[in-house]
């Protein structure tokens, strides 16, 4: 009886690396992703430095001082549209560039495009945009006044922004096929995260705007006007693929989960190793 009770004791004294090996996998494994994220968050940073600045430029506003004329007909268009497309009709909305802009400086839905997005130009393959985009900056150590811990100086995405405009999932999206800008190269990896840009993401769900949308069957490009169709009986499909929307974030997980494995398969080599010594050691004291 005795000795059925100290034994288990003696094993474990032989072998304490054993009771402790996946604590230390499971820490190693938790320290190694911070360190891996803070890396990939500084090298992201210091990428997209290289094609910001650190001031806006200004995008400016359509002005729409003595356009009372132009703004009636663009509302009476759209509620003609929005009253066809509820009532489940074939429908066509035709927007040219300068109602889209003088749509942005009307309408408050879309205010918070104002001096961050005009519309430049609309041809028969692509929609371009003036643009200042606000990104988060480098990382580093709060201002007392800013509050928290970590904060950042904001840097400003100014250009062109080429688009071609497409639906998914009830919502009309843009597909980013390039950004202009004057001060470097835009990164490849930084256009494929940014695609699709989710324009009215914000209008999906039961607003008006977002009524509407779900039920356009195209959206169509011309020369110098947008085209937003609806057909009667016919189902909504999307133009965007989910291999297009993932495709950016499939290799950013592919490339940390190769990271991790290797990461982990030395974890285990010296976990075993050390496993491998103390039972060598407890053959040779026994």
């Amino acid at each position: 009886m005795n000795t059925d009770v100290v034994e288990p004791d003696k094993v474990g004294d032989k072998s304490p690396f054993a009771g402790c090996a996946i604590f230390i996998t499971v820490l190693a494994v938790v320290v190694f992703l911070i360190v891996f994220s803070v890396v990939v968050l500084f090298r992201q940073s210091n990428a997209i430095s290289k094609f910001t600045d650190t001031k806006p430029t200004k995008v400016q506003i359509e002005s729409i001082e003595d356009r009372e004329q132009e703004l009636n007909k663009i509302a009476e268009k759209i509620e003609r549209f929005r009253i066809s497309v509820m009532d489940g009709k074939s429908a066509v909305l035709e927007l040219s560039v300068n109602e889209l802009n003088l749509a942005i400086a009307t309408y408050d839905a879309f205010k918070e495009m104002r001096g961050m997005l005009k519309v430049r130009e609309i041809t028969q393959d692509r929609m371009t945009f003036d643009i200042s985009f606000k990104l988060n900056g480098r990382p580093r150590l709060a201002k007392k006044e800013e509050g928290g811990i970590v904060a950042s100086d904001p840097r400003y995405l100014n250009g062109i922004l080429i688009t071609e405009p497409s639906l998914m999932n009830n919502e009309v999206v843009l597909k980013v096929r390039d950004i202009d800008v004057t001060s470097g190269e835009v990164a490849k990896e930084f256009i494929e995260q940014m695609s699709p840009y989710r324009i009215a993401e914000k209008y999906v769900g039961d607003s008006d705007i977002g009524k509407v949308m779900a039920t356009l069957t195209q959206v169509e490009l011309a020369e110098g006007v947008i085209r937003f169709v609806k057909v009667e009986g016919e189902i909504t499909k999307d133009n965007f693929t989910n291999e297009e929307v993932d495709q950016s974030s499939h290799r950013l997980f592919k490339v940390l989960g190769i990271a991790a494995s290797i990461f982990l398969f030395f974890v285990a080599i010296i976990i075993f190793l050390g496993l491998r010594s103390k039972k060598r050691q407890g053959n040779s004291e026994s």
